[in-house]
């Protein structure tokens, strides 16, 4: 795989005043498979106390409702060739889409990948999908202790909720979060067309 986005996971730009195009961070967007696991796994490592599994992550996988996708390094002056291989994964987001609401059960950035708009760029994604379909709202946890997220959350819209004391292990809780998407403007059933 190139460095060109795949259309099914880069839905259409916000109409709302969301941030700038998730690529805008130089990466190219694509659902996770089973061979990205081992980069996957990883992040995922490197990023937490307490890490998902591989049978966590193969779960996810098979689930109808589950979407992760892989952000990769992408050189937009010279496009990675298949002989070269894949683009390096520089993080990964994991969301459930149940009825009107997306749920991010999961993301990471690479270490070395992180304050270079990747993590910004993988919540806009979501946010444009949510826009796309029509959720309601949007609905995270985050670790108290980790203010570069907590900052990056609330700078996108989203407002704590809640506290799940001693989620992330003891002494170590999760801030409960959610962003409210625009409501659809409310139909006036009286007026449809061929009405009454």
């Amino acid at each position: 795989m190139g460095c060109r986005a795949d259309p099914l996971v880069s839905p259409p730009p916000l109409a709302t005043g969301a941030p700038a195009s998730a690529g805008a961070a130089g990466l190219a967007f694509s659902p996770m498979r089973e061979e990205d696991l081992e980069a996957v796994l990883d992040i995922e490592r490197r990023s937490f106390a307490e890490p998902w599994s591989r049978g966590m992550f193969l779960h996810e996988l098979k689930i109808p409702f589950s979407k992760t996708t892989v952000a990769r390094a992408c050189n937009p002056a010279a496009d990675v060739t298949a002989a070269s291989g894949p683009a390096p994964i520089m993080g990964y987001i994991c969301r459930w889409l149940v009825g009107d609401e997306l749920q991010i059960l999961n993301l990471a950035v690479h270490p070395e990948a992180r304050h270079r708009g990747a993590g910004r760029a993988l919540i806009t994604l979501a946010l444009r999908e949510a826009e796309a379909v029509g959720a309601r709202v949007i609905t995270l946890e985050v670790q108290r202790q980790n203010a570069a997220a907590l900052a990056l959350y609330h700078e996108l819209g989203f407002r704590e909720c809640g506290v799940r004391r001693h989620y992330y292990g003891r002494g170590a809780d999760a801030v409960l979060m959610q962003r409210l998407m625009h409501p659809a403007a409310p139909v006036d059933v009286d007026n449809l067309e061929g009405a009454g």
